[in-house]
């Protein structure tokens, strides 16, 4: 058995695909599918990625529906350095719910959501 984080937009996973790349260091595309016609024409069937060494799965979904994400399920990272956690959460950063500081249980921590409402802890081990 596998288990394999999967996540649901609608209509705007390539945007998010493309940030991610751009702002988390060795984010992997692995596979892409585009619906190849129709009202979904071009938006993402199925996508794998890599996120420091983990795979999720990645669809615009045909059904519109009224929910989205919420902080509850977030992605954690650990960062190798200060620069690291910085640079992420500048490129990352649409809201703060806590912002860039050591709060006891490690050097740096950051919990922000990016403009697709995917939450990030960033953190920087002791």
């Amino acid at each position: 058995m596998k288990a394999t984080p999967f996540l649901m937009f609608q209509g705007q996973a390539k945007d998010a695909l493309a940030l991610w790349q751009s702002a988390v260091p060795g984010f992997e595309v692995l596979e892409l599918n585009e619906h190849p016609e129709g009202d979904m024409a071009g938006q993402v069937m199925t996508a794998r990625i890599r996120i420091g060494g983990a795979e999720w799965l990645v669809n615009d979904s045909p059904p519109v529906h009224n929910f989205s994400f919420t902080p509850s399920t977030s992605i954690f990272v650990e960062c190798d350095d200060e620069a690291q956690l910085r640079d992420m959460a500048e490129k990352l950063t649409a809201s703060v719910m806590m912002p860039i500081d050591n709060y006891g249980f490690s050097r740096l921590f950051t919990w922000i959501a990016d403009p697709f409402n995917i939450s990030w802890q960033l953190n920087l081990p002791e």
